[in-house]
């Protein structure tokens, strides 16, 4: 059978742990993260044409661009550039239609997790015949948090984001609910400020949460709750002082634990189960803390192809 179209789900990301350490020489920052993908997904359907474009609707469609700007678009490009280092034909021209659910700007990776559906779709459509590591290597090139999506679950994240090493945590699902901010952040204007915070300060090298990882390999929420933390969290809350008042309202309401998620403004909140997770939802959102909510469960899959 001929392969016309292929279409891959694909999860957000939270960050339990996010260690910022200080600028490097490359603009970069080393960190230290432990990745959690959640069952909040975008839905990628690649389709063969005669030449790459790219169509968005859904959350926040509106602030995604539709040009080579697209995070999707350039992991086409990029394994199609794969295959031409290894001497294979590269793949024809593809129409990408993305369905987002994960907010835009909002700390959750959307737009790396675009670029991990496209990279496995393309994969398959093309019968490109690269294997999930080497997927990984090519979508690392794209953006720091493509290859996480590739492989979801749990995993530690270091160098920019982009050396992962699968978590060893206990056969355990985790209730999360998440409030959707009426607004948007800039990842590097986060960065920016962080980096402003600490001018006066010696900065040292991001390590992992022995606490954290002892949590999750017990399964134990309570404990989760107490060790999640995120560097990044501060100077999200300095430009963007509305999401004090989230993170306070989810804590008052119960939450075992509470934090913006990577550069924000989307926070998270642990529930102890199901049942809990929806009160504490329907609480925030009565509180008019936040533009919307949701509920999931972690960990989930990584990109995966639904529909051929």
């Amino acid at each position: 059978m001929i392969v016309t179209s292929v279409t891959v789900r694909v999860p957000a990301k939270i960050n339990l742990q996010l260690a910022v350490g200080p600028l490097r020489p490359d603009g970069y920052h080393g960190l230290v993260t432990v990745f959690h993908a959640i069952s909040l997904f975008d839905e990628v359907t690649v389709t063969a044409a005669d030449g790459d474009s790219v169509t968005v609707a859904g959350e926040g469609a509106d602030h995604v661009p539709e040009n080579d700007d697209n995070l999707a678009l350039r992991a086409v490009r990029a394994l199609r550039a794969e295959q031409q280092r290894r001497a294979i034909a590269p793949g024809d021209g593809v129409a990408v239609a993305i369905d987002k659910h994960i907010p835009v700007a909002g700390g959750m990776a959307g737009g790396s997790a675009d670029a991990a559906a496209a990279l496995v779709a393309c994969n398959e459509l093309w019968d490109a015949g690269l294997s999930q590591a080497e997927l990984c290597d090519v979508g690392s090139a794209v953006g720091s948090d493509v290859a996480f999506a590739v492989i979801g679950g749990t995993a530690v994240g270091r160098g920019r984001g982009e050396q992962l090493t699968p978590a060893l945590v206990a056969q355990a699902s985790f209730h999360w609910v998440l409030a959707i901010a009426d607004g948007h952040l800039s990842t590097p204007a986060v960065y920016g400020k962080l980096d402003r915070m600490r001018a006066d300060q010696q900065v040292a090298e991001p390590e992992l949460s022995n606490e954290l990882m002892s949590a999750l390999r017990a399964g134990d929420a309570e404990r989760l709750g107490a060790a999640i933390s995120n560097d990044l969290q501060a100077p999200a809350i300095a430009l963007f002082p509305a999401l004090r008042k989230t993170l306070s309202a989810g804590r008052e309401f119960g939450a075992l634990g509470a934090l913006v998620s990577g550069s924000g403004p989307t926070c998270y909140f642990l529930a102890s189960d199901k049942g809990h997770a929806t009160d504490l939802a329907v609480s925030l959102s009565a509180a008019g803390v936040c533009r919307s909510v949701a509920t999931a469960v972690g960990p989930a899959a990584g990109a995966s192809v639904i529909a051929r």
